[in-house]
């Protein structure tokens, strides 16, 4: 018997019960009594639909892929529990029953067409301005694509749960921390660097994989401190982290010096995302003497009462070694201080609580050059080794030495002129 709308009841619903706030869902739920007040909401339903679609780049069957979409951005009580547990750890048989129990609910809107429910056949088959799906929202497509019974679909969001997080968290790969809402807020046009893309330094590069891949696999890992010669890629490396590993459940967060004070703050927001890995970002790092907020830093990484979240590392690049500024006269006997061991040790202890210092050094001529060939290659260009030396080389000695950015930067120059 063909399924009739009128016996679909959505006020069924446990575990998802914030579904019944979506204006679409809403509707559905509870039509309108009047034929005319009737066309009125399901009007306004598929307007929100479409809308919705053309903002994310959906196509297809729009109320399957609303609901969906609706399932994985909005808080629900299954994708909270997720998220707060271990990656290891599902949620608990009761929990997974009740939302079994609430997929079985919603299983007519998901196999359904759109048109069952609202009186537009173009929501069946609907083609987007363009079609925008992001990685998550990919997977999400290929985990519930052989999904018909309600637990494949249980099966298939947990799955994406854990992987990706719901919300905002699904959504980007970095975020940045405000300190007036006490949130984060997700940086939108975030950069796709991958690890392929950055030139030498495989001996840096693999000491800071190898620890990431530890702490993203729930291992024992460090904090990260990169230092040395500007230019050399070191942000860089740390951003295309979070590209690397965002499927595992990697995501970044920066964090400026002004804002190490509320660290505590922050380290407990992360607390509650247990299942999720978090990079806190310190770019350009360093303190002056009279610079307060290194303390903050150091009881972070560890000597604080509270005790660390284990999915929080801090990783930061500097050009100084021991990232506060020291002078000639911190190191004459003669200076004020009584102890003047003591001073020294206060200032060297906050790079020395960075578990693994890795350090980088300017390039040579050799990966110079290739990296600006690295760069050419991307934007189909390929120049012959004698006109790459010559080019690359002029560049160099009329600007500030051999770097990473000094190469982007030829790059650029040689582009904008073509």
């Amino acid at each position: 018997m063909p399924f009739d709308a009128r016996d679909l009841d959505l006020n069924d619903l446990l575990s998802c019960r914030n579904l019944l706030q979506d204006p679409v869902l809403s509707h559905i739920a509870n039509p309108a009594a009047t034929d005319e007040a009737f066309r009125a909401e399901a009007a306004a339903a598929a307007a929100r639909l479409i809308e919705v679609a053309e903002r994310q780049g959906f196509g297809g069957n729009l109320l399957r892929t609303y609901i969906l979409w609706l399932l994985t951005h909005d808080s629900s009580l299954v994708a909270s529990a997720v998220e707060q547990g271990s990656r290891e750890k599902q949620i608990g048989t009761g929990l997974l029953q009740a939302f079994i129990h609430d997929l079985t609910v919603l299983q007519p809107l998901l196999e359904l067409s759109a048109s069952h429910f609202l009186p537009y056949p173009l929501l069946d088959d609907y083609e987007p301005t363009s079609y925008q799906a992001d990685e998550a929202s990919s997977a999400l497509q290929e985990l519930t694509a052989d999904a018909h019974e309600p637990s494949a679909y249980a099966t298939a969001l947990l799955t994406y749960y854990s992987c990706y997080g719901y919300g905002d968290i699904a959504s980007y790969r970095a975020f940045r921390w405000d300190e007036a809402s006490s949130r984060l807020i997700g940086i939108k046009h975030f950069e796709g660097q991958r690890l392929s893309d950055l030139i030498g330094y495989a001996h840096q590069k693999e000491l800071l994989v190898g620890n990431t891949e530890a702490f993203v696999a729930g291992k024992p890992a460090n904090n990260c401190l990169l230092v040395g010669a500007r230019g050399t890629g070191k942000s860089s490396a740390v951003k295309a982290l979070a590209n690397e590993y965002y499927s595992q459940g990697l995501r970044l967060v920066q964090l400026q010096k002004a804002q190490l004070q509320s660290l505590p703050e922050l380290m407990e927001v992360l607390r509650a995302y247990a299942s999720k890995r978090f990079i806190l970002f310190l770019d350009d790092l360093s303190f002056e003497e009279n610079d307060s907020e290194y303390k903050s830093l150091k009881s972070a990484i560890e000597g604080g009462v509270e005790a660390r979240p284990e999915n929080v590392r801090i990783y930061a690049t500097s050009n100084r070694r021991h990232l506060i500024r020291e002078t000639w006269r911190d190191r004459l006997s003669e200076q004020d201080e009584l102890y003047r061991d003591d001073s020294m040790n206060e200032t060297i202890s906050l790079s020395d609580r960075f578990g693994l210092i890795i350090q980088y050094y300017a390039p040579d001529q050799k990966d110079y050059l290739a990296i600006i060939a690295h760069m050419l290659k991307k934007q189909g260009i390929e120049l012959t080794p004698e006109e790459l030396r010559i080019e690359g080389l002029r560049w160099e000695m009329a600007h500030s030495g051999r770097s990473g950015r000094t190469a982007e930067q030829f790059v650029a120059h040689y582009l904008g002129k073509r």
